[in-house]
């Protein structure tokens, strides 16, 4: 590489010394600055560009053959291009790089073995071992695309410091590196155990990868799911009923029920979902909760229905003691597509509205338990988001059901918001990458898949079959990290597709009091957002109790001993016993952040 840097003339050298330091200043950035994926893409081709520059600049030995003079001015025109391509357009830059990392691996692993079988018999086993574990390397840059770039970040850093410094060192005082002198090999015992044991690595991290991306094994939905030829007609109507004993608290006892409803356009379709009841009960009808769940995922195996802890999701605690402490019923619906057949409508709040309606229109209908048409709503994240919007057209579409409480905890009130302000995030990531594969097929005539970012479509497609509840979130996530680039471009969120996300937030009437709480630490549903989307409520005449919770996060909010948890009960009690609403609009209005607002 030394002659690439040497000659001295005079024209260039103020070019070479800007291209030194340059290279020096990007590497630098690389390996101490904290950078996105995008930040990194736009200073590795920065510093590409000065390096190929170098390398197109340098003065050869005179008595270099012609052809090697314009072999070395072509490699570092392709650098230069290269690098102006991943600068300029980081969003295909980003997956570019990773792409050609994993391809130049498996290349070089295949050709390897080529170069093996046809060698020498010493060197053909060390040979071979190494090209696999390229092999397998190269596959797993793969599955992961941005850890992979978080390490080529580093190395090329490393790569462009050197670059820098020995420019600066041959241009200042004429250094000339010595060449290697020949080095005598190792023994042969060395290089199979070094390979072995580079290719076992390789191993043991492919079958951790697949244990962290693979998901856990989840049932899948058995024949209770399918609905019969013939159902009840119209929305609400019970379907099915069986016992579920699992997961279900002592005192406590649980169904899983198949119920019919509707889709926002009002063609009909069924969903299933969970009751449960103390099992001492009087006469009298029990006071029903509707709940309203939070995230599990899109994909049918993801109903709470059919998890180890169907009752666990979001408050569950509390639920717990709703049900065996004060007597009350609970009905979850799994809403459509989780469990049953279709496209679940993630984040579409009227269409999960319906389904939750409609469990507790169907669990009237169950002949071992009594509930009262009065009910409360409760809801967590998606599910709060859910249960704002049950209060909002239950008047409409269930006028015989009365709401008389609606309390949502981190809901996804603005899903705009939420989408624009978490698209760089993991969660966020995961959470667009579940919006882009059920909105592609609910409103086709967006043409998502067509229009997410580079590198995007793969991740999408993996977090589209992993559940967000158990062992599946972790894979989730992590697999959310991996992908380059925010799901959706900013023409796409500032287009149709944005019109519709903000269609998504509930804005009332509501038909009963509000509870909402916050985390303050949430790093999913942001307080300042949240703080914002209250104070529009606010503004426009909706009365909101809005609590915040200094240091909780979008779990911990809903956690066994969270301060919410005994106020939640509290709260829900009142509800039905008719006291007045606490709602504190008037302490709100005016404070600039979520921070300066009161808990209770």
């Amino acid at each position: 590489m030394s002659d690439y840097f040497r000659g001295d003339h005079r024209g260039s050298k103020p070019l070479r010394v800007f291209s030194a330091l340059a290279a020096l200043g990007a590497g630098a950035a690389l390996i101490l600055a904290p950078l996105s994926t995008r930040e990194t893409a736009i200073i590795t081709g920065i510093g590409l560009v000065f390096s190929g520059l170098t390398v197109i600049l340098h003065d050869s030995d005179p008595a270099a053959p012609r052809g090697s003079v314009r072999l070395r001015r072509a490699f570092g025109g392709i650098i230069v291009l290269f690098g102006a391509i991943v600068a300029l357009v980081p969003a295909v830059g980003a997956p570019w790089m990773a792409f050609l990392i994993g391809a130049a691996l498996i290349s070089h692993g295949m050709l390897a073995i080529v170069r093996a079988v046809r060698g020498t018999a010493h060197s053909r086993s060390a040979e071979i071992i190494a090209a696999l574990a390229s092999i397998v390397f190269g596959s797993l840059v793969f599955t992961w695309p941005v850890l992979t770039l978080t390490v080529f970040r580093l190395a090329v850093g490393a790569w462009f410091v050197f670059v820098g410094l020995r420019l600066l060192i041959e241009l200042v005082a004429g250094w000339q590196h010595p060449r290697p002198t020949s080095q005598p090999r190792p023994h042969r015992w060395i290089r199979v155990v070094g390979a072995s044991l580079s290719l076992a690595l390789a191993l043991c991290l492919a079958v951790g990868s697949g244990v962290l991306l693979g998901g856990a094994k989840l049932p899948a939905p058995d024949a209770f799911y399918t609905a019969p030829a013939e159902t009840p007609a119209g929305p609400g109507h019970l379907i099915r009923a069986e016992p579920l004993v699992t997961g279900v608290p002592d005192g406590a006892q649980a169904w899983r029920i198949l119920y019919t409803t509707t889709h926002p356009d009002g063609e009909a379709a069924t969903s299933s979902g969970t009751v449960i009841a103390p099992i001492e009960r009087g006469s009298e009808p029990l006071p029903l909760l509707s709940i309203a769940h939070g995230t599990t995922g899109v994909a049918p195996k993801c109903a709470p229905s059919l998890g180890a802890t169907p009752f666990a999701d979001g408050a569950g605690t509390a639920l717990e003691e709703m049900v065996t402490e004060h007597g009350w019923a609970a009905v979850t619906s799994d809403y459509i597509g989780l469990g049953t057949q279709g496209t679940h409508p993630y984040l579409i709040g009227d269409a999960e509205a319906r389904n939750v309606l409609d469990a507790s229109r169907a669990v009237q209908e169950l002949p071992q338990l009594s509930t009262t048409t009065e009910t409360v709503v409760w809801g967590h994240s998606q599910g709060g988001q859910g249960s704002l919007w049950t209060g909002q057209i239950a008047a409409q579409y269930a006028p015989e059901l009365t709401v008389r409480g609606i309390a949502a905890f981190a809901p996804a009130a603005d899903l705009y918001g939420l989408a624009d302000a978490d698209k760089n995030e993991a969660a966020g990531k995961t959470v667009s990458a579940y919006i882009a594969s059920t909105w592609d097929r609910i409103y086709p005539e967006l043409r998502l898949a067509e229009h997410l970012t580079p590198g995007s479509a793969g991740g999408v497609e993996r977090i589209s079959e992993l559940c967000f509840n158990g062992k599946d979130v972790l894979g989730a996530i992590l697999s959310g990290t991996q992908i380059p680039n925010q799901v959706f471009p900013d023409a796409l969120l500032a287009g149709t597709f944005g019109d519709r996300l903000k269609a998504q937030t509930p804005t009332g009437p509501f038909p009963a009091p509000v509870l909402v709480a916050q985390g303050l630490a949430d790093p999913l549903v942001k307080p300042v957002q949240q703080a914002a989307w209250v104070e529009g409520r606010c503004d426009a005449g909706v009365e909101i109790d809005y609590r915040t919770y200094p240091g909780l996060d979008h779990l911990s909010l809903v956690a066994a001993d969270s301060p919410l948890t005994p106020q939640l009960v509290a709260w829900t009690l009142e509800r039905w016993s008719g006291a007045p609403a606490t709602p504190n609009c008037a302490d709100l209005r005016g404070t600039a952040t979520s921070e300066t607002h009161s808990t209770k």
